[in-house]
């Protein structure tokens, strides 16, 4: 290796990376090789739920690893199983399909998609319709699907097969069902896109309209599952019946998992061959789901979630009130966004020089995911220092 070579890293250059190195996790908290310490108010983006290297999940992972590291989907894996089972007992869904990460789950939606409308209606419907500021995820279909043009630069041609609408316009509504169109596929809240949540009277007329139509209604929960949101899914937030939701990121704090929900009406649509993945529900990332699932749909949980999210959201909003860096607030739960007058970035660089990480969510938010289970001193911590970096 050349001494040239030897001072770039062999990791391909994708990622805008902050200039520190992450050694340690622990709770809230994360340290950096040098050994400092920041309140991670990024939470792995919104994986971590339960903080780094949550105990019971820790145990139960040494546990599966004790017994079996893989095996494959050509046979029945049974923690696999108790972790579908838990997932449909606290939700909509009839049945799972598991996979790697939120893209694949919204890969695996997007086929389920196209064959419901061709496999069981008999039709040749084969377009998804998304909104705009949505994201999807990257391979080629998700990236198509995302409505954002500077994630789709120089991919093109895009994947045919999506139409973009804008998001929150009842008006719009009109142009959703084309006679190609097979599902429709939204965030409740579009984390990457702002922190924008979905109008109530509005999704529920998408709902309305899908229902009518006979084409799936279908909610990626990436981001915004898995109690991020203070219930288990935000569908519950807004009385919705999806067909299929999607989720990832928290569902195994931190363990490479996705899943796709569906009802057994739209689950019909695959049969053996239709779809598979390799990883997908691998013993040892089902074994952390499961103890984490176990830990989350404790209601118990969810109400200290809420309590949280409403003491944090009332002091953001009392300093976004006082302070002329900040706007507004928005957000569900605790997804919380924070409207700033100059560039979120700058904000993001000062709050990690003084302990705090948290991200952006376009140029002018800052995007802040605690761990659910963050305390009352921690969101202290977090108000006083984007008060110290607004110069209050």
């Amino acid at each position: 290796m050349s001494e040239t070579h030897a001072a770039i890293s062999s990791v391909m250059p994708t990622y805008s990376r902050f200039p520190i190195s992450i050694a340690k996790g622990e709770g809230s908290y994360v340290w950096d090789a040098d050994g400092k310490q920041y309140l991670d108010y990024t939470a792995g983006i919104a994986t971590c739920n339960l903080g780094h290297a949550p105990a019971t999940v820790k145990e139960a992972v040494k546990e599966q690893l004790d017994t079996l590291w893989h095996c494959s989907n050509l046979y029945r894996i049974p923690v696999q199983e108790q972790l579908a089972e838990l997932l449909t007992a606290h939700t909509f869904a009839d049945q799972v399909f598991f996979a790697n990460s939120g893209a694949e789950a919204n890969e695996a939606a997007i086929k389920l998609a196209r064959s419901y409308a061709q496999k069981v209606k008999g039709t040749t419907g084969f377009e998804v319709v998304t909104f705009s500021q949505s994201f999807h995820g990257r391979t080629l279909a998700t990236l198509a699907a995302t409505g954002q043009e500077k994630i789709q630069k120089y991919f093109a041609p895009l994947t045919k097969g999506f139409r973009h609408l804008p998001y929150n316009d009842m008006e719009a509504l009109d142009e959703l069902i084309g006679p190609d169109t097979c599902g429709v596929l939204l965030e409740l809240v579009q984390g990457e896109g702002g922190v924008i949540p979905a109008d109530p009277a509005w999704v529920k007329e998408v709902e309305r309209l899908c229902k009518e139509h006979d084409v799936l209604f279908m909610l990626d929960e990436v981001q915004t599952g898995v109690g991020r949101t203070g219930t288990l899914y935000a569908y519950e937030q807004y009385e919705l019946e999806p067909d299929v939701l999607t989720t990832a990121k928290g569902l195994a704090s931190g363990i490479p998992i996705g899943a796709m929900l569906a009802t057994g009406k739209a689950a019909a649509a695959f049969e053996a061959g239709s779809h598979g993945s390799t990883f997908g529900g691998n013993p040892v990332a089902a074994a952390a789901g499961k103890s984490t699932l176990e830990v989350i749909t404790n209601p118990q949980f969810l109400i200290e979630v809420q309590e949280t999210s409403d003491y944090f959201r009332s002091e953001l909003e009392n300093l976004a009130a006082a302070s002329s860096a900040f706007t507004d607030v928005r957000g569900k739960g605790l997804l919380l966004g924070l409207g700033t007058t100059g560039k979120a970035i700058d904000l993001v660089n000062q709050a990690r020089d003084l302990g705090l990480l948290v991200l952006v969510a376009g140029e002018h938010v800052l995007r802040i995911l605690p761990p659910l289970n963050t305390n009352k001193a921690e969101v202290d911590f977090c108000i006083e220092t984007l008060k110290q970096i607004a110069g209050e």
